[in-house]
């Protein structure tokens, strides 16, 4: 008798979370579509918020705007210091394809910088605040060594490699000048990138974008006086500006993208799955893998 009970609560707990498991696939299956509620015509607000490490969400909000016809026009609010290079280039595309088919504004928030602003650099229109951080063009890489502390560990470390420049940048041997300038090149290399798309999306002087482009902040104002932004005003201000543009009364019909949660069941399974030794190893990798980024590290 104790087994039979027993049985039943497993199948009970089962079927309890077979349901439960259902019902996450329909909502992650349901999130992914391109139906917007929107009630009217309205300008789609998009949000570029914090350090810019993936760009497919981004994208896909941008895109579902794009496609919609009741979307009459597209803000980008960015309050970001920037981030991974290749996500930033790929926002970056998707408001220069926007911006094809329809009148595309960004309103900076607190920070707009590196990455941000190269993001920002490819819209029709942009607006920032005053006090708005923005700028820090520039390329950054950090590097770290744990050479000393694997000595201190009395741990050896024996790498092969089929190249010279296979391990440039281990952190467990030490950093040599040949390192040092293998990284130099190809930072520079990103930074010509940057600065060339922004002198093609502004229409400035690539010069005068070398000028400006050392690593320094700007406040709004100073970004408005020497031509990296192109009014002062805030995301109403943005908003009623493009209003007029696409013909709808102000103030708009803001439109934010629904909340999407398709990675929630494979999170939820990842998260179950990963052991602690797993979760430890992949976060001193990511310490130690070097990043070459567009973003800005000062004070936000």
């Amino acid at each position: 008798m104790k087994n039979k009970g027993l049985l039943a609560i497993v199948l009970v707990f089962g079927f309890l979370f077979s349901i439960f498991f259902l019902f996450v696939l329909l909502v992650a299956s349901s999130s992914g579509g391109d139906e917007l509620a929107i009630n009217g015509e309205g300008i789609g607000v998009v949000e570029v918020i914090g350090p810019i490490m993936d760009s497919r969400q981004t994208v896909e909000q941008i895109e579902r705007f794009e496609r919609s016809d009741a979307i009459k026009g597209i803000i980008i609010r960015i309050d970001s210091p920037g981030g991974a290079v290749a996500p930033s280039q790929e926002i970056h595309r998707a408001v220069e394809r926007a911006s094809d088919t329809k009148r595309v504004v960004v309103s900076m928030g607190n920070t707009a910088a590196s990455g941000g602003y190269y993001i920002a650099c490819a819209a029709d229109k942009i607006f920032a605040n005053r006090g708005s951080v923005t700028g820090s063009i520039g390329v950054v890489t950090q590097l770290t060594n744990f050479e000393q502390l694997k000595e201190l560990a009395q741990v050896e470390v024996h790498t092969i490699t089929s190249g010279q420049y296979k391990d440039t940048g281990n952190p467990f041997r030490e950093f040599t000048e040949q390192d040092r300038a293998f990284f130099q090149q190809l930072v520079l290399n990103i930074y010509e990138q940057f600065i060339s798309d922004i002198a093609r999306s502004r229409d400035m002087d690539l010069d005068k974008v070398r000028e400006l482009a050392d690593g320094r902040i700007y406040t709004g104002e100073q970004a408005k006086e020497n031509g990296l932004i192109d009014e002062l005003g805030s995301l109403q201000d943005a908003a009623e500006y493009l209003a007029k543009e696409v013909n709808l009364s102000t103030p708009p019909n803001l439109v934010y993208p629904t909340t999407e949660d398709e990675e929630l069941l494979s999170k939820l399974l990842q998260g179950s799955a990963r052991s602690l030794t797993e979760g430890l190893i992949q976060g001193i990798n990511e310490q130690s893998t070097p990043r070459i980024e567009y973003r800005y590290t000062g004070p936000q």
